[in-house]
């Protein structure tokens, strides 16, 4: 299945509490395009994975979904892939909704019995000036499962960002932007945010701007640990846990609890040659997972796989099982929120959560 699991190390380990109910918020499917935010390019340790293994489909997703986790469900997030070739950027963008579409729809007679891309969040360039009737356009795609937009905001150098375009400084205050984020609740979509953890106020003052826009913030807000950021997480976590504090006092914005597998934040023990178990991960991910359950309460916060990208550090059961062993000491209804009914909630999702 590519790199991630040809370089195992570590058996792999049997899912732990198989029975409890999951919706996985947060996967992509890729292929290799040059439109791709993942497309590789400059030398970066995301091209141990994408330079090889650049093609991520719906069969290779279907194989993770069965490793013995009850995955009710999964959210797509745009990525870039599956473009239409011709057309403006927006119209071009319609490809990846209609695209995974189609594979929700093939992938809905899974014997694992769960719902694959059972709700998408797309892309729409939201500084254009034809926001609000691409929103349209990207709504009557997405076939009824359209849920939200994202527009990535991270920046910083090259050596951080590796494959991933750099967003211009500021996105989210510009003018530009929010003139096309104002439509968003007009469509009745939500806004999934990604940055980097200097930015995580950027996150904050847009949405006490738009109070009735529902956000979600990717990745626990991605802590920096790479390139020049390198050696700097403990010395940066305070000022991490204080915006992630700030932010938590918006009422319409939730967090997503993963993407700490990614090469980012550079947690010891991770990557593609050298594979960890999830007692180790949960480890590793405690202080920014239990800083954000603390901070947004569970009812806010939802577990994710982020793959395959997090893939460069951990492989799909493993994952669960650290987030599993990360919440032993939590009661049942809590657990139910932070594996699945929080993910219903936002994305509203009709599945069944016994």
């Amino acid at each position: 299945m590519g790199l991630g699991n040809a370089a195992r190390i570590v058996p792999r380990e049997d899912a732990i509490d198989p029975d409890l109910p999951i919706i996985d918020p947060h996967h992509h499917l890729w292929q290799d395009h040059p439109e791709s935010h993942y497309a590789a390019k400059a030398a970066h340790p995301f091209n141990d994975i994408f330079a090889k293994d650049p093609v991520y489909l719906r069969d290779e997703f279907l194989a993770d979904l069965r490793t013995g986790h009850n995955i009710l469900a999964t959210v797509y997030v745009e990525c870039g892939a599956f473009y239409h070739e011709h057309g403006s950027e927006n119209d071009r963008a319609l490809g990846e909704i209609e695209r995974v579409v189609e594979i929700g729809l093939a992938g809905a007679g899974d014997p694992s019995g769960g719902q694959p891309c059972a709700a998408i969040v797309g892309y729409v360039d939201l500084t254009s000036d034809d926001a609000a009737a691409a929103l349209a356009r990207a709504k009557a795609t997405g076939a009824g499962k359209l849920r939200g937009i994202r527009n990535i905001g991270p920046h910083d150098d090259e050596s951080v960002l590796g494959p991933v375009a750099p967003a211009p400084r500021g996105l989210y205050g510009s003018d530009a932007f929010r003139r096309g984020f104002a439509a968003l609740a007009e469509a009745d979509l939500s806004f999934d945010a990604w940055v980097f953890a200097p930015q995580i106020g950027e996150v904050t003052d847009l949405a006490r701007a738009f109070p009735h826009v529902p956000i979600m913030l990717d990745h626990v807000g991605t802590p920096l640990g790479i390139a020049r950021h390198r050696g700097t997480l403990a010395a940066t976590f305070p000022d991490w846990q204080r915006a992630i504090r700030e932010l938590a006092t918006c009422p319409n914005v939730h967090v997503k609890l993963g993407g700490l597998g990614m090469p980012f934040t550079m947690l010891d023990g991770l990557g593609p040659t050298q594979r960890v178990g999830s007692e180790t991960l949960a480890r590793l991910w405690q202080p920014y997972i239990e800083s954000c359950i603390e901070a947004f309460g569970p009812d806010r916060a939802l577990f994710e796989s982020n793959f395959p990208v997090d893939r460069w550090g951990a492989d799909y059961v493993e994952i669960w099982n650290a987030f599993k062993r990360l919440t032993r000491s939590a009661s049942a209804d809590e657990k139910s929120w932070l594996f699945a009914r929080s993910a219903a909630k936002f994305y509203r999702l009709d599945v069944p959560i016994t």
